[in-house]
């Protein structure tokens, strides 16, 4: 039964994936991409939490939480660029 939820999770973080991909490879502007470049970033995320749950492996928790903070400061920093641009 768990794997059939995780099985269905992955499928939905598919297809919140490939609309993510849409929208930031569409734009039409930059605040646009860096949205969805955050989305795609939590939908990999989320990859790799049910790989880890899959596999049973709790190191890739620490992976996905490094890669979770390194995301957020990369959002951070491109937002401040188009905040100072945008000026």
């Amino acid at each position: 039964m768990a794997d059939l939820l995780i099985l269905a999770a992955a499928a939905m973080a598919g297809i919140a994936f490939l609309l993510a991909l849409v929208r930031f490879l569409r734009g039409p502007t930059a605040v646009d991409r860096v949205i969805a470049f955050d989305v795609l970033t939590i939908v990999a995320l989320t990859g790799i939490v049910l790989v880890a749950l899959e596999e049973g492996r709790a190191v890739y928790l620490d992976v996905a939480l490094v890669y979770a903070l390194l995301s957020f400061l990369g959002v951070i920093v491109v937002a401040r660029y188009l905040e100072d641009r945008a000026k």
